[in-house]
């Protein structure tokens, strides 16, 4: 990584425990990454977005506020990232995966609340992650109550709109939550000081859409056995996508399925279990399930997550003549998504059985944050939809520290054993 440190300066970053921070990092991509044999040439580029992961996107998110436009972090796949993008702005999905953060979050939240709440709180107020420290406004969501209420401690140091998400899917939760995109379309405009039109939002969502679909691409091809792409590597690559400039990441995904598609004519398939991971998301950077699963036996195919399916899976409609209509598109895609904060949540069942046929899974791996009550509870219909589709299911809860990792390990492969 180049030298950054004026513009960490500048951006009122805690240097010291930022080092701290960069000296960690490297250490634990090389160990789960690049320690891998026989990756695709493609995840080159990805590598290289993790060698600058707090440089050179950070430099372009400021140099894109020098020009005048406005930088919006957002936590959760709620957040409809087309009206930023129709509204000239940035959005960048921030960093929540790291032990790092947490006893900083611990300063100001209870030590029994979901780790991904604590660390992202952690970042902010410790200073140490520069994309926090770029953004203009952070949008927040009332998709649990642990992080509705961590707005409010948020707020306190960059200001926050919180979109309020409804808790079920019945038509006049639909009314509602297009009334909240219309809020939050004119707080983006009251930021931006641009105006949201049927061409601009037209553009925007085309350029979402085949962002969507490079993923499912991508998706896709894991479906082959063997999977042509780590699990790890899949994983790292939605991770990326929550930050990185969307025409460019739709670009390098695209030359990395074609070579994936050629790599697939070649495979032996070494008989490898197929694992699907189910439950809460895995920020950046948790990689932590995946390493342990495929260092044994075994290979991630799929993940049924925020960071996985849910981030892309619909696309959103792109007919229509007036912004009502292409904001109840919005609507309409967005409460689609089968996130355990509603109720009833049978979609996700749905969409289990589904993925489990479809990437042909000899298990699913139901993983849990600790303390993230929503999952936990959901857990049980998930475990009980699957076996009764005679499909073998474990359920995982754990933080982001290391110390049960060997306990996992050799729960994995019991698991595996058993197939």
């Amino acid at each position: 990584m180049a030298d950054y440190r004026d513009m960490w300066k500048r951006l009122n970053m805690d240097l010291e425990r930022h080092d701290q921070l960069c000296e960690v990092l490297p250490e634990l991509y090389s160990s789960v990454y690049l320690d891998q044999k026989d990756r695709p040439e493609g995840m080159n580029y990805f590598n290289f977005v993790i060698s600058e992961v707090h440089g050179l996107r950070v430099q372009e998110l400021e140099e894109a506020r020098k020009s005048g436009k406005k930088v919006v972090g957002t936590f959760c796949v709620f957040v409809p990232d087309e009206v930023i993008l129709a509204l000239d702005a940035v959005g960048v999905g921030l960093c929540a995966g790291s032990q790092f953060w947490i006893e900083s979050g611990e300063k100001v939240l209870p030590k029994n609340l979901c780790p991904l709440i604590k660390a992202f709180t952690g970042a902010m107020v410790d200073k140490t992650c520069p994309y926090f420290q770029s953004c203009d406004m952070l949008i927040g969501e009332t998709t649990c109550d642990g992080k509705k209420k961590a707005w409010e401690i948020l707020n306190e140091y960059k200001p926050v709109h919180v979109m309020d998400l409804p808790q079920m899917k019945r038509c006049k939760d639909h009314t509602m939550w297009n009334e909240e995109i219309q809020i939050f379309i004119d707080k983006m405009e009251e930021l931006t000081g641009n105006k949201l039109t049927v061409e601009n939002l037209k553009k925007a969502i085309n350029l979402c859409n085949r962002k969507r679909r490079v993923l499912k691409r991508l998706y896709d091809l894991r479906k082959f056995k063997p999977s042509p792409i780590s699990g790890l590597d899949s994983l790292l690559i939605s991770q990326i996508a929550f930050y990185d400039d969307p025409e460019r990441f739709i670009e390098n995904v695209s030359n990395l399925c074609d070579e994936l598609e050629e790599r697939i004519k070649k495979q032996v398939d070494e008989g490898k279990k197929r694992i699907m991971i189910t439950g809460t998301p895995m920020a950046l950077p948790n990689w932590k399930m995946h390493s342990i699963i495929e260092n044994l036996n075994a290979q991630v195919v799929v993940e049924e997550t925020c960071t996985g399916t849910r981030y892309f899976e619909n696309e959103v409609c792109e007919e229509g003549e007036t912004l009502e209509e292409l904001i109840r598109n919005l609507g309409d895609r967005y409460l689609n998504i089968n996130c355990a904060c509603f109720t009833p949540n049978t979609g996700r069942i749905d969409d289990l059985v589904r993925y489990a046929e479809e990437y042909d899974v000899d298990g699913v791996i139901d993983y849990g944050l600790s303390f993230c009550h929503t999952y936990s509870i959901e857990s049980k219909s998930i475990q009980d939809a699957l076996r009764e589709k005679n499909i073998p299911v474990m359920r995982i809860e754990t933080d982001y520290s290391n110390e049960d990792s060997g306990q996992i390990k050799t729960r994995i492969e019991a698991f595996l054993e058993m197939m």
